[in-house]
Formats: structure tokens, C-alpha cells, sequence
């Protein structure tokens, strides 16, 4: 069973969609006891960083995910979920994140190239080998909408990356840990393939 994190924010029905749709069991759930009997775990959001922290922390979410991902139980972020895996964000205050990944989430550089937020598909390169990007397309065009991008200290977790007026990293995986900046539930074949990687872990 793969539970959807709900905490109050993301797009938790267009990702139970996605997977329904490809056939997974899966629910959305910010049931302490749910979460605990799941054998892999999305982290989706849309929204401010400290808020989703905030949220995560008033429903008393971050031991049993912490529990969860220290067991090895698989957990996939999505967009803002992604995020809140690192260590602090600055979007509104400085807010620590959940810290699985060494790191921090900055906002991207505005220059005359480049529109912040970043809405809009663009073309991905992405590490061959990593478990949830098996059998996509050379450079596959993925959905995303975000203000803000990873910095983890670690270069060598960073499984994608995109152009957007710079090179940014937009996907990591660190031992049972995968996230994506990107959408997978609105990008299309390429996108429900990411998620189907993920069910069949």
C-alpha cells in the first residue's frame, strides 16, 4: 500500500489519480496508523515551505515519517515535498526542513531568461541509473511549477537536472529516498512512468 502524505497541502487527488490510474492500492492519509502500516510513502505539496513544515509538525507527522524512511521504507517527494527533505528553506523566514538531506532550498536567480515562479514544461537530463527514471526518453519534457530549487552539499545525489537560465538540480535519490521537482502526476507518459518506477520498487 502506498500512502499519499496528507497534511493539509498538495495536489493529493491528481496524484492518487496517477496511480490508480497505472494500478497501485494507494491512499491519501494523515492518519499516524496509516502511515506506519505503509510499505512506500509520498511526500507531495504545493505551497510555502514553512507552512508545509508547520502543518507536518501540528499533526504530528515528522516522527513516524522520520521511523518510516529510517525502517527503509521507500519515500518519493513531490515539488514542495521534495523540499522539506533538506535541511532549511528561506521562503517567507528561515524554516529547518526535515533534514533526510544535507542542504538548503534557495529561490532562483530572476534574470531577463527566466520568469519566477517557473511554470511550464522543460526537457530533463537524468542519471540513467537511477531506479525511478528507468525507460523514459533521452531528454523527456516534465511539468513543473516552483519558485525555489535544491542545494544539497552532496552533488553526487543529484539524479536530474534541468536549464532554466541556469542548470538546475531538480531531482535527487539518496539510498530509499527519491524526489522530484517536477511534477510526475501532470507530465504526461514519461511522468506516470516515474511513479509506476516508484510503485514497483
Amino acid at each position: 500500500m502506498i500512502t499519499i502524505i496528507d497534511y493539509g497541502m498538495g495536489n493529493l487527488k491528481s496524484v492518487y489519480n496517477a496511480l490508480v490510474k497505472i494500478g497501485f492500492n494507494c491512499r491519501i492519509s494523515g492518519e499516524i496508523k496509516d502511515i506506519e502500516k505503509s510499505d512506500k510513502l509520498i511526500l507531495p505539496g504545493v505551497g510555502a515551505f514553512k507552512d508545509a513544515m508547520d502543518n507536518l509538525e501540528k499533526m504530528n507527522l515528522i516522527p513516524i515519517i522520520n521511523k518510516k524512511v529510517n525502517e527503509g521504507c521507500p519515500l518519493l517527494g513531490i515539488c514542495l515535498g521534495m523540499q522539506m527533505l533538506f535541511e532549511e528553506g528561506y521562503e517567507g523566514q528561515p524554516r529547518k526542513g526535515l533534514g533526510f538531506i544535507e542542504g538548503e532550498v534557495k529561490l532562483i536567480e530572476p534574470n531577463e531568461e527566466v520568469k519566477i515562479p517557473h511554470i511550464g514544461w522543460n526537457s530533463i537530463k537524468y542519471d540513467k541509473n537511477c531506479p525511478i527514471f528507468q525507460g523514459l526518453s533521452e531528454e523527456p519534457y516534465m511539468y513543473f511549477v516552483h519558485s525555489y530549487y535544491i542545494n544539497p552539499k552532496d552533488k553526487e545525489i543529484i539524479s536530474a537536472v534541468t536549464e532554466y537560465g541556469t542548470e538546475l538540480p531538480i531531482a535527487v535519490h539518496k539510498n530509499n529516498i527519491f524526489a522530484t521537482q517536477f511534477h510526475p502526476e501532470k507530465s504526461g507518459n514519461e511522468g506516470l512512468k516515474v511513479l509506476k518506477n516508484f510503485g514497483n520498487l
